[in-house]
């Protein structure tokens, strides 16, 4: 079975009578290898999965498709584009502007959704059937039979003498590596922005731009909008979390709430707050800080006064801020759940409310790859978002670091912060879970790193005895004007003097051991030089 170049009838969308289009399933392909421009219609080189996996081999099956034909696969043509060379005839670009509304539709966007007959799925058979003209057959030796493991489909020897037969180990070749150093990409491009704007109009208040180049984030990125729990990860129900207890009630401290963080069953591991103890309060304390030492953050700190979380303006328009403690210390963040006598508009009930100021994900202009602003002024202590993704077990994590490398690691975010306090022993962080943002997550995965960041990352939790999985919350460090990037530190380090940060890298820059770590771009004044130590 050759396979072969889709008929002009496969390359634009449907018409009355007309020959239905198809598109290529994920699961049969493997790569795209190369491009070029037939009939003013950019075709891409698609190599086909076979059996054991994907490696090349004389029998390999390739066949040329058009964009609306790869609409299912168009992560593989932008994992091929972006290892093209930089300078390319088609090196205008057009500008992507964060979205005006929600609704506009791309020019490509009939290409990529064309109709199509049953499942519309492209298979190597249906080559035999729609192809009129003649390309690269991939096969055995003359007289022998090459199967498509994917769809069972036997590929022959073809009895066209315009058909060529080549070893698919050389494919493509110097006469294809030509043409496509001269063919552009554009259509291509313009399908795979559509295609992500697509994939971002589920994501409430985000937008992105691109004034740099023709490319779009990932295609290979999922945007959830709660963690996904991964193979062995357990977190306990809503219906289970302790909530307040009585004398709280929703119409306290200004229909607010939360009048009582003495005696608050959701405050119990909070912060205590020294300045309001008194002195019946001594004893108490003491104890308190004798089980510090041995309890941590699970120190029991019923019936001491607590340092509530957040500032509430008696403005509705001013956001409510986290209390200059919080921000200092790092200390965990205790919020009212559903279960609460506080009502719906408690003042503790911030993170959890999710996201309210609008981001937008844009292409940096200084090699950063993609970073996100915010289009609104963000005050010091001001919510922006959660960073969310899969939630895996350590052996999971260490199988995936493995496979992917170094980089890998700016993806990862262990949740050890109460690791040494659990009573039982039980919660170590060598078994801690571990959030994976690389493939599925929220808008905050693009944040980028600066050793001066203008945002942290603080524990923010609704249960206070699930100690395994807890919220990863930004909050704004300081004031942050409109459009200025968002970031913050991949190593959480604390602010460290310019004379000591310089001493360091001078030590750096002396240490082989540095000499093939990743070097950092953030371009702050005390940038450590190096993003992973």
């Amino acid at each position: 079975m050759p396979p072969v170049s889709p008929p002009s009838s496969l390359r634009s969308p449907p018409t009355s009578g007309a020959r239905t289009t198809y598109r290529l399933r994920v699961s049969d392909v493997s790569k795209i290898v190369c491009h070029r421009l037939q009939n003013s219609t950019e075709e891409y080189l698609v190599r086909w999965k076979i059996a054991g996996g994907s490696t090349n081999t004389k029998s390999t099956i390739y066949s040329w498709h058009c964009i609306s034909e790869l609409s299912k696969c168009l992560h593989y043509v932008q994992e091929y584009i972006e290892k093209l060379p930089k300078s390319r005839p088609d090196a205008a670009f057009v500008a992507i502007p964060a979205a005006a509304s929600r609704k506009r539709k791309f020019s490509s966007d009939s290409q990529i959704t064309g109709s199509s007959s049953s499942s519309g799925n492209l298979t190597p058979r249906d080559w035999a059937h729609v192809s009129r003209e003649p390309s690269v057959i991939s096969r055995k030796d003359r007289g022998e039979k090459g199967t498509c493991p994917v769809s069972g489909v036997t590929a022959e020897q073809s009895n066209d003498p315009a058909v060529q037969e080549v070893d698919a180990r050389k494919l493509p070749d110097q006469f294809m590596l030509k043409d496509a150093a001269q063919a552009p990409v554009s259509a291509a491009e313009r399908a795979i922005q559509a295609t992500f704007q697509a994939k971002l109009r589920s994501v409430k208040n985000t937008e992105w731009e691109n004034h740099v180049d023709n490319t779009a984030p990932s295609l290979n990125f999922t945007f959830i909008s709660d963690f996904v729990l991964g193979e062995g990860v357990y977190r306990s129900d809503a219906d289970a979390h302790v909530g307040c207890e009585n004398p709280c009630r929703p119409n306290m401290g200004q229909n607010l709430g939360c009048e009582y963080p003495r005696d608050c069953a959701c405050l119990e591991y909070a912060a205590v707050d020294k300045d309001l103890l008194k002195e019946g309060d001594m004893a108490r304390y003491a104890q308190y800080l004798e089980d510090w030492d041995t309890d941590g953050f699970l120190a029991d700190s019923r019936g001491l006064p607590k340092r509530f979380p957040y500032r509430v303006s008696k403005d509705r328009i001013v956001p409510s801020t986290l209390m200059k403690f919080y921000l200092e210390q790092r200390y965990p963040i205790y919020e009212c759940n559903l279960n609460c006598d506080c009502g719906k508009v408690c003042k503790s009930r911030v993170v959890q409310k999710g996201r309210e100021v609008p981001l937008v994900i844009f292409k940096t202009s200084n090699g950063r790859g993609w970073g996100v602003y915010c289009k609104e002024q963000l005050v010091k202590g001001e919510f922006i978002d959660t960073y969310i993704g899969e939630v895996l077990t350590n052996e999971e994590t260490n199988r995936r670091e493995e496979l992917a490398g170094k980089d890998k690691a700016s993806y990862l975010y262990s949740l050890d912060k109460f690791c040494g306090d659990d009573p039982n022993n039980d919660l170590t962080k060598d078994n801690c879970y571990v959030v994976d943002g690389q493939h599925m997550g929220g808008p905050t995965r693009f944040i980028n790193h600066s050793c001066e960041p203008n945002c942290q990352q603080y524990t923010v939790s609704y249960n206070k005895h699930d100690l395994r999985i807890y919220d990863l919350a930004f909050f704004a460090v300081e004031d942050i004007p409109p459009r200025t990037e968002l970031t913050f530190d991949y190593m959480d380090q604390d602010e460290a003097e310019l004379e000591d940060v310089m001493r360091k890298r001078e030590a750096k820059a002396a240490d082989p051991a540095y000499r093939d770590k990743q070097r950092c771009n953030c371009g702050a004044r005390k940038c450590r030089w190096y993003l992973w130590e």
